[in-house]
């Protein structure tokens, strides 16, 4: 029998900076995830400097051995219309590959590592969980994505009444007979005409990613190959991508309606449905929400009661605003999507508006602990 203060099940950003925070606070910490790390992961990949300051990342460290492409510009519009671009004075974000940022952020946690293991079964104790048979442990806690096994646990309805974004990317190295008009310190941005969802093409050094994510799932394949023809007639993007388009899914804050806290349990990152409203960016919550997920649990002292967790509930709605009652039925109407395209449009909304606010929340500074 193997036995531990706290198991964390998912080695993504938000596990990882969990179990790096509980060790420092002196608790014995497993990560258990399925997948051997490092371990492919279909996202957009770009981190704002509060993640940076949050994580405490030394960026000279990091990219020596990384990529860590600097962001200074962005291009932003609809798909099928030439963008309005954007530039900065410094960076704003870097660009990473998510099989190298997780993989690093894991190894330097400091927390025994089970990897490859999925979580299979799991049981409650008098004093905790039994994970898998042999793994006890006082506190467990949920970081396995929007499928985690531990929010289903809980009481989370996977897939049965949830509003998902599902979205379908690839993430491929740039062929070296290929020139790419994308660049590399200008990610490019398009949003879908009824503005139900938004695209990207990202490259980073020789590595392109592109993607599309909708709320509304209908068609969604049609969506994906008509902007990747877009980029092909533009010369963004190859005429035969070495690669497949990957689907995930995940849920935005506001329509997330998971219990988060329970006996000795909580969950943390995309498996609490934390994604940003806007833009669907989900590694600045998942971070955050470990930290306060750690301050929460080094004031229980030992004691993982439901009510000694609570407070992790309402420090998510201080940080991240409440959530919405029910989920609006229904596209937006026609006068509001010609308003939104308009804006689209305008260079001072580009700026302040769709990039400062909804993308890089520039006007919240690093949370603080």
């Amino acid at each position: 029998m193997t036995r531990c203060d706290a198991l964390i099940c998912g080695g993504g950003p938000s596990g990882s900076t969990l179990a790096a925070r509980l060790v420092k606070q002196g608790l014995d910490v497993i990560v258990l995830d399925k997948a051997e790390f490092p371990r492919d992961k279909v996202c957009a990949g770009w981190v704002t400097p509060q993640v940076v300051q949050a994580l405490g990342l030394d960026l000279a460290d990091y990219g020596r051995a990384r990529t860590l492409q600097p962001i200074e510009r962005f291009a932003t519009g609809l798909i099928g219309r030439r963008p309005i671009e954007t530039a900065y004075d410094a960076p704003v974000s870097y660009g990473i590959l998510r099989r190298e940022f997780d993989d690093y952020l894991l190894r330097r946690s400091g927390a025994r590592l089970r990897l490859g293991e999925p979580l299979d079964l799991l049981a409650r104790t008098p004093d905790g969980w039994l994970a898998n048979g042999e793994i006890e442990a006082r506190l467990l806690i949920g970081a396995g994505g929007h499928f985690c096994p531990v929010a289903r646990e809980i009481g989370a309805a996977l897939g049965k009444s949830e509003t998902v974004v599902a979205a379908q990317e690839v993430e491929f190295e740039i062929p070296e007979d290929c020139e790419c008009a994308v660049a590399p310190e200008a990610p490019e941005l398009y949003f879908c005409p009824d503005l139900s969802g938004y695209a990207w093409a990202f490259r980073k050094g020789r590595y392109l990613n592109v993607g599309l994510g909708r709320e509304d799932s209908h068609r969604l394949q049609e969506h994906v190959q008509a902007f990747c023809e877009f980029l092909r007639q533009s010369g963004k993007l190859p005429a035969k991508i070495p690669g497949r388009f990957k689907g995930h899914a995940y849920l935005l804050y506001p329509h997330a309606l998971r219990p988060v806290v329970a006996e000795r349990a909580l969950l943390i990152g995309d498996a609490a449905g934390l994604a940003y409203a806007q833009s669907g960016e989900g590694i600045r919550p998942a971070v955050e929400s470990a930290i306060l997920a750690a301050g929460t649990i080094a004031a229980a002292a030992g004691n993982y009661a439901r009510d000694r967790l609570a407070p992790y509930a309402a420090a998510l709605a201080a940080r991240f605003g409440a959530r919405a009652e029910q989920v609006p039925a229904g596209n937006s109407s026609r006068l509001r999507t010609a308003v939104g395209r308009w804006c689209l449009a305008n260079r001072w909304f580009a700026r302040h508006v769709v990039l400062d606010r909804w993308f890089l929340h520039a006007q919240e500074p690093a949370l603080q602990t």
